[in-house]
């Protein structure tokens, strides 16, 4: 008989039953069973709270930089009391300068103290703030994406941590524009340090402006992440930014059990790091410390160092960081340790974290203090503040999506005729959360929600257990993407993709599947050139200097590809899921042409769009073709 994993005693709620509506139309409603409680109706009122009642409590910290650029030694901490006042600060002189959603706040730079303070003194002052990824302004060789979001939102001040920024600003920002820097200057337009906002002393017009923000007041333009087309200015309110964190707050019910605590790097231009996990924190009192790592095999180091030292209540990154991190405690006791001392739960998000790591995690915890840690999932997205639904039990899986959270509508809709074996189920959300649209694109807004007011997420989803609903639902990829084959057979890419990604673990990064109206399935996998490095490595050859083609040519590498392409092969039951060839690509997603986002996002229809004469090459199974692999069919 088996035993049944023990796990860490957690608190949760919220979301762990649901109300089942079916409409004579159609289309199902599901509703969390437990009512949403009462939320702040400004996000800065939390600020005030807890300056009133933990004044001297850490709100935020981040190491003192190094002289490379990269993080030093010791921790600048700022408490909840020193925030408040801050924000003061700079909300008056945003005032003083007349900004507001017409004129708002525009910052290029990564997460730091700057940063936050800018965002909390803005959302006093009630001008939104519009975070934008550095890699617009550091990666992006055009700046086509901050060209776009400049000319969208019209910002009447740009933040930049350094110099580094001054030509991305020179390439976009007239000179009606103010600039504002946390150090140095540029040669050909002055500069205001942001000490000079700091240094703002609060008065009568700044209190009167933090007076009128309200429930409607735009706190922040996030914009989407242009995996489909350019990105959109997403309106996010403070009733949507409290309501969210109210839903979160009951769902995870053990933030409000002592404040959290988090060791975070996600960014803060994207809802799961600047508004769920800035927001778990404020909301709940707790402190953020501010991670310079990545979930890259250079950037892990910083988060390993930092999970060493501080440990987290609860624990978010990408499932390529669970991997990393995962494949660290197996040699390093002192990580493991302080990891699992106190943490309450593991939460990822972007992509689906493959079961094999979330095995390794379930071993760490039972070897270090003798039972597992909830790993929690959800789907949410920028349009919804983020969260709209989550699982939090102990039988989750990779890929489930859970039940809504208190206060949001899940309505199901069926993408197709009945009885249609390949019709997709979209999920759309209604709710407090909810954008009221993008700006100033009223079309587009118009465009995204249905006669009902629910809005359009363009994501599949299904039951886990269609008898028994209440075990929730699962992603089942984009409605979008799929696509049929010339004998007409429907080709479902998100089921496909995860398949393949898992199968070619880790030296797959993403896939792009092709065959729209030709006879079998082709992929183009971008490799983790790091982990292909690994495997030629191991075949004895110095893999660091190679050049990425002589790279993916080596022994090992090759054969990997080939048994890959072998073993999907054999596994497909048809043409639906069986790739009848593949190519391993040697020129990395292009930010500027749209085929991968700042987050790592893979544009499918980008990538298809700009790597056509590749695609024909793969079919037509050019010698020219170097890279292309077929399975033995034998």
């Amino acid at each position: 008989m088996s035993i049944s994993p023990r796990y860490r005693d957690a608190r949760v709620g919220g979301c762990v039953d649901a109300q089942l509506e079916t409409r004579d139309d159609g289309p199902l409603l599901l509703r969390s069973t437990e009512p949403l409680g009462w939320y702040p109706a400004r996000l800065t009122d939390c600020l005030d709270q807890w300056a009133e009642e933990a004044p001297e409590r850490t709100f935020v910290a981040r190491r003192t930089p190094a002289a490379d650029g990269g993080s030093g030694g010791d921790w600048v901490h700022i408490s909840y009391a020193e925030m408040r006042q801050r924000a003061r600060a700079i909300g008056q002189a945003l005032t003083d300068r007349g900004l507001s959603a017409e004129r708002p706040v525009l910052i290029l730079s990564d997460n730091d103290l700057e940063h936050l303070s800018l965002v909390m003194g803005a959302m006093w002052a009630g001008v939104p703030v519009v975070p934008v990824s550095s890699a617009y302004s550091l990666v992006s060789q055009d700046f086509g994406k901050l060209r776009h979001i400049a000319q969208t939102v019209t910002p009447g001040l740009v933040f930049a941590a350094s110099p580094a920024y001054g030509r991305a600003i020179e390439a976009v920002f007239g000179p009606e524009v103010e600039v504002v820097l946390t150090a140095g200057a540029l040669d050909e337009r002055p500069v205001t340090p942001f000490a000079a906002l700091l240094a703002t002393e609060p008065g009568p017009t700044g209190d009167a402006a933090h007076d009128r923000v309200g429930p409607d007041t735009i706190a922040k333009f996030l914009f989407t992440s242009g995996s489909t087309k350019l990105p959109k200015a997403v309106i996010n309110t403070q009733r949507m930014i409290c309501a969210n964190q109210q839903m979160l707050r009951q769902c995870l019910a053990f933030l409000a059990d002592e404040p959290p605590v988090l060791v975070d790097w996600l960014p803060w231009n994207h809802t799961f790091g600047g508004n769920h996990n800035v927001g778990i924190v404020l909301y709940n009192g707790g402190t953020l410390y501010i991670d310079e790592g990545k979930p890259t095999p250079k950037g892990i180091a910083e988060t390993l160092r930092n999970l060493r030292e501080i440990a987290p209540t609860v624990y978010f990154n990408v499932p390529k960081g669970f991997e990393e991190i995962a494949s660290a405690m197996d040699h390093d006791p002192l990580l493991r340790r302080t990891l699992f001392s106190r943490v309450q739960a593991f939460m990822f998000a972007g992509a689906g974290l493959s079961q094999a790591v979330w095995d390794r995690l379930d071993a760490h915890g039972e070897a270090e203090i003798g039972e597992r840690v909830r790993i929690i999932t959800g789907l949410g997205m920028t349009e919804t503040a983020p969260s709209c639904t989550f699982a939090v039990g102990t039988d989750v899986r990779s890929g489930w999506i859970g039940l809504p959270v208190p206060g949001v509508e899940v309505k199901l809709v069926r993408d197709g005729a009945a009885g249609d074996p390949h019709a997709k189920t979209e999920i759309r959300f209604r709710g407090p959360n909810v954008t009221p649209g993008y700006w100033r694109a009223p079309e587009q807004t118009a465009a995204a929600f249905d006669e009902d007011g629910f809005y359009r997420t363009g994501d599949a989803a299904k039951f886990v257990d269609p008898a028994h609903p209440a075990r929730g639902l699962v992603f089942d990829g984009r409605t979008a993407e799929d696509f049929k084959l010339s004998t007409g057979t429907f080709v479902s890419v998100g089921p496909l993709r995860a398949r393949v990604t898992l199968a070619g673990a880790p030296c797959i990064q993403d896939v792009v599947v092709a065959g729209l109206n030709r006879d079998e399935i082709g992929l183009l996998i971008f490799p983790r050139l790091d982990e292909c490095r690994r495997l030629a490595a191991a075949d004895g050859l110095e893999a660091e200097a190679l050049p990425v083609p002589e790279l993916l040519h080596t022994p090992a590498v090759r054969d990997f590809f080939q048994q890959l392409a072998d073993r999907l092969w054999c596994e497909g039951t048809g043409s639906a899921n069986r790739p009848a060839r593949l190519h391993v690509l040697a020129e990395p997603p292009s930010i500027d042409k749209g085929e991968v986002t700042d987050k790592g996002s893979i544009n499918q229809r980008a990538v298809l769009q700009h790597r056509a004469a590749l695609v024909e090459a793969m079919y037509e199974g050019r010698e020219s073709d170097p890279f292309l692999i077929l399975p033995r069919r034998g």
